[in-house]
């Protein structure tokens, strides 16, 4: 399919943005300036949450005694239950740099309401402040926060999913790889929403895609950048989970991904490789739609759907039985 109308029309702003200077290409930018900016566009560019029964802020201690926040978030069906209820344990994207508790509080808010299901939003620490691996480690703490002490604020670890979109899936994806390891409880499923997964972007859509679509080439580099801190890094599993010799014994996957993504076929190869290990693995491509759609419900129905989606597989885990 061509590039969405809408999507098209949007893009054509943003560079005639650039060209006019208006806008400074976030590779250009400082780490601060970026956060501050990819912030203040998720007002503009995406929805409002729907209505939850509470939000709460967490602080989770991490391993270094370092504290990251968390935001809870309650549908309106659990008011007045206090039995453990179903989580999902998300990480935002933003390539390790950018993003936190505000850029995906709406995105957030529509799976715990339309699953429904509690969902926990992390917000990990970003590079370069602190590197590779913190952000790994960071989701490694906030799912044994999970299993430890999410009974306290009713949560059942027993049917704990975890998710994200971007790098936030890679993190997600590399908590089912380290519970294997670490012989932790695997959680029941994993969604992944356009995750980053090779160590080289070299593939055809990263070629096709490189400019003009969001996520451009020299931003990714620059994130990355930021992020690793050496060449070694680059090839680590939990950084680029492709280069891991065994996905066997993972939780089912979910796939979502955009035909205008350079990351398109890196999830298309993820999602093979798990496949070819024997895990459960579904993949749906949007037509028409580019990376980060999911947060740009003012610009395209899709990013409603997606998040429909989503929650679909994860009412189907979770209420199974």
């Amino acid at each position: 399919m061509p590039l969405d109308e809408d999507l098209a029309a949007f893009l054509e702003l943003v560079q005639k943005s650039v060209i006019c200077g208006e806008t400074t290409p976030m590779h250009l930018l400082t780490p601060e300036k970026a956060r501050l900016d990819y912030d203040l566009s998720t007002q503009i560019l995406d929805v409002s949450g729907p209505a939850v029964a509470s939000v709460t802020e967490i602080s989770i201690l991490c391993r270094d005694g370092g504290l990251i926040n968390a935001r809870l978030y309650k549908p309106i069906e659990f008011a007045q239950v206090t039995v453990p209820r179903p989580v999902l344990l998300y990480f935002h994207g933003g390539g390790y740099c950018i993003g936190g508790l505000e850029s995906h509080d709406s995105l957030c808010r529509s799976l715990a309401a339309l699953t429904p299901c509690y969902v926990l939003n992390v917000a990990y620490r970003l590079a370069p402040e602190y590197r590779f691996p913190m952000a790994v480690q960071d989701a490694q703490d906030a799912y044994r926060w999970v299993v430890s002490t999410g009974a306290e604020y009713s949560l059942d670890p027993s049917r704990l999913a975890v998710g994200g979109d971007s790098v936030g899936g890679t993190l997600a994806t590399g908590l089912t790889i380290t519970a294997r390891e670490e012989m932790w409880a695997q959680p029941v499923c994993q969604i992944l929403l356009y995750p980053c997964t090779s160590a080289w972007q070299d593939t055809e859509s990263h070629r096709r895609f490189a400019q003009g679509y969001l996520l451009e080439e020299k931003t990714l580099q620059w994130m990355f950048m930021n992020y690793l801190r050496d060449k070694p890094d680059r090839t680590d599993w939990r950084f680029a989970p492709l280069q891991t010799d065994n996905l066997c014994n993972l939780a089912p996957a979910f796939l979502l991904l955009a035909e205008f993504d350079p990351l398109l076929d890196e999830g298309i190869e993820y999602a093979d490789k798990m496949k070819a290990a024997g895990v459960s693995t579904r993949v749906k491509i949007y037509p028409g739609m580019i990376h980060d759609f999911a947060r740009l419900g003012n610009i395209v129905n899709e990013a409603h759907q997606v998040r429909k989606d989503i929650a679909d597989v994860l009412a189907s885990t979770f209420y199974s039985n």
